[in-house]
């Protein structure tokens, strides 16, 4: 499995984890609105150190916590498997004992992501004919079997994220990559995971140039708040970078002409914007005491 669709489905699946439940194990959903649900990463360096090398991790176990002991946690077990042939059942059968017995629970739920279709198991029984000594069963969820229309205006940001790779024909690319981008700026206010989950859309998308402008005319609007807000972030992580340039410039500065700075005045050369900051830089460059340098302000 390329590392790349792991990483990605791993950084959806942390950042959205109540969505991630609610699309890929709909029936294990139920209280997720109760105020106060925590979902935990479980670090996957801790089970590593007990599980051993023979059966890879999986991408990401979540623990989900009930504050008001309703429900026990709950800990799903999230695998992306780009490839079907790739997935083994009785891996994940294996893992989930040994996690189960790691972490003393027998609550969990093993979900299984495909990005493309095939064919797969998901349930194993080991036995005789006369009784089953061993059931196991997963939850999995093939893109590929899903219509990307049925997914329009849908309220799960993960959905939406992910309709380019549901099944849709080739004349709808550019309406199944409108959507989705609608649905990141109507589903998501942070301009940072706005600009993060465009990347997402983009890679799974796989627009042609021609199909780019076909967008950019067809939906203009959108296509200028995205071009916007991804220049907005970009200019701002050039003065935030700027800044803390010239922060340690004059951090260097101070330290050789005055000694180590204060804690304090530290932490305003950290909160300093760039401008505050080239100010003070020439005062230091003459400035026989540090009050001269931050004469407006207090150097305690």
């Amino acid at each position: 499995m390329p590392s790349s669709h792991d990483q990605n489905f791993k950084n959806l699946i942390i950042d959205y984890p109540r969505q991630a439940i609610e699309l890929f194990a709909p029936d294990e959903a139920e209280g997720l609105s109760a105020p106060g649900v925590r979902y935990l990463p479980v670090r996957e360096e801790q089970l590593k150190e007990r599980l051993g090398d023979r059966f890879r991790e999986l991408d990401t176990p979540l623990l989900v916590e009930w504050p008001d002991r309703r429900r026990e946690a709950l800990l799903f077990l999230f695998e992306e498997e780009t490839k079907t042939r790739r997935f083994s059942i009785h891996r994940l059968a294996h893992y989930c004992l040994d996690v189960a017995e790691l972490l003393g629970t027998e609550r969990i739920v093993p979900v299984v992501i495909f990005l493309r279709g095939g064919h797969y198991a998901t349930e194993l029984r080991l036995g005789s004919e006369r009784r089953a000594y061993l059931a196991f069963a997963c939850l999995a969820y093939a893109f590929r079997q899903q219509q990307a229309r049925d997914h329009f205006g849908s309220p799960n940001l993960i959905a939406r994220l992910n309709l380019p790779n549901m099944r849709h024909p080739r004349s709808e690319r550019v309406a199944v990559y409108a959507d989705a981008v609608r649905g990141l700026l109507e589903l998501e206010p942070d301009p940072e995971r706005q600009l993060k989950y465009l990347d997402f859309v983009d890679i799974y998308a796989h627009l042609s140039e021609e199909e780019r402008m076909i967008y950019q005319q067809e939906h203009a609007p959108e296509a200028a708040a995205i071009s916007g807000f991804a220049e907005r972030f970009l200019r701002q992580g050039e003065a935030i970078g700027e800044a803390r340039g010239e922060a340690r410039l004059l951090r260097q500065l101070l330290t050789k002409r005055f000694g180590e700075p204060s804690e304090s005045i530290h932490q305003r050369l950290e909160t300093a914007d760039a401008e505050t900051l080239a100010l003070w830089f020439n005062r230091a460059l003459e400035a026989q005491a540090l009050e001269d340098i931050f004469c407006d302000e207090p150097t305690a």
